[in-house]
């Protein structure tokens, strides 16, 4: 799978752009708040229906206009599909080839493939477990046709049970028979989404280690999935008797205290949990090596290669690793990687690329770069 085209129209700081994208490695370059980041957001919204960086939807549209649109041609084998997203101050519009979507879902189950490295990524690690839950949930919704259908279920019954211990805090009365109900559908919800993320961190944990060694030279990394409401010898009733166990607390509080909106992933190189002890290199340095590995997650359960974003990804590096990078991601899938400093990348070590330079969000250069024949830069 590759972007062969994306177009936008009052997206952000973009009036107008039409871009042809390399099927292999394409990098971005230009000065700060030119529009990098921008583009690469505007990817990652046409594939997932919203931005990365938690920006409203009404946001994306450029200062001063009333709708903004995003329009992208993808290719996957020898299938050519087209999606489109449009936005005004009201609402939005999901298109697969010019058939409207109403179902998020749908449009999710059937959209771009898309992993991002991004600065603010390394609050998967620093950050609450919120962000570590959002990383999870996002993943899974692109990997899993059914996880996104799953976790929002999961939430409205954590709602409504939630609503039922705030009532029951106050000493108001209840239907015991429906929150009992309610209860069973979501631990039964629950161990699915539990099930489910334990299975995606094992996969990751096939691959980490490796790709972090290739690219620190250091062993010993791994992630912890780590939960506070599983016996792994019954699930279900381990769950319940949890929950019943606790129901005193859980009423003094007020909310559920229990079940995978509590989960957490822990990352450690060797016995060093990297939240506490890591380095901030080795923080960044986990969070890649995190997502490279799930490149053989997609190819494995989507039977196609996802599109890789890197967002200003080789800052503050040394040589060495920004060379074990381009190495590791020089292997066939679609790169498209922004950066300020384009004299430090060494474009030779790639096979295919194409050069962008963007400035006040307009493409003002385009050069490429060919193994068999290399062009002067």
């Amino acid at each position: 799978m590759y972007l062969q085209e994306l177009q936008l129209k009052n997206f952000r700081n973009y009036n107008s752009l039409k871009i042809k994208l390399n099927p292999h490695i394409n990098i971005i370059y230009g000065n700060n708040a030119q529009g990098k980041t921008n583009l690469l957001e505007s990817i990652y919204v046409l594939g997932l229906t919203k931005s990365h960086l938690l920006a409203l939807d009404n946001s994306l549209i450029k200062n001063g206009e009333k709708f903004c649109n995003i329009k992208g041609t993808v290719r996957k084998n020898s299938i050519k599909t087209k999606y489109e997203i449009s936005y005004n101050l009201d609402n939005k519009i999901l298109k697969i080839d010019n058939q409207e979507i109403k179902k998020v879902t749908e449009y999710i189950n059937n959209s771009l493939n898309i992993i991002i490295f991004y600065p603010e990524n390394l609050e998967i690690i620093k950050g609450s477990p919120n962000n570590r839950r959002n990383f999870l949930n996002l993943e899974l919704s692109q990997l899993s046709d059914n996880y996104l259908k799953i976790i929002t279920e999961y939430n409205k019954l954590l709602k409504i049970r939630n609503d039922y211990l705030k009532k029951m805090s106050k000493n108001s009365q209840i239907d015991q028979t429906y929150f009992n109900i309610i209860t069973n559908y979501l631990v039964d919800k629950g161990i699915l989404v539990y099930k489910m993320r334990k299975k995606f961190i094992d996969k990751i944990n096939e691959n980490c280690g490796k790709v972090f060694y290739e690219l620190t030279k250091l062993e010993g990394f791994h992630i912890k999935y780590v939960n506070n409401f599983i016996d792994e010898d019954d699930l279900k009733s381990g769950f319940i008797k949890k929950l019943e166990k606790n129901r005193i607390r859980e009423i003094r509080c007020g909310t559920t205290l229990f079940g995978p909106h509590r989960d957490e992933i822990e990352f450690y190189l060797n016995d060093k949990n990297l939240k506490i002890y890591g380095s901030q290199g080795q923080k960044r340095m986990a969070v890649l090596a995190m997502k490279l590995s799930e490149i053989d997650i997609f190819k494995q359960f989507k039977s196609t290669s996802p599109i890789l974003l890197l967002d200003d990804v080789f800052s503050e590096l040394d040589d060495i690793k920004k060379n074990n990078i381009i190495k590791y991601i020089n292997n066939g899938i679609q790169v498209i990687i922004t950066t300020t400093e384009i004299k430090k990348i060494n474009k030779n070590k790639f096979d295919s690329v194409t050069i962008f330079k963007i400035k006040n969000g307009e493409i003002i250069k385009t050069e490429e770069v060919e193994k068999n024949e290399r062009k002067s830069l």
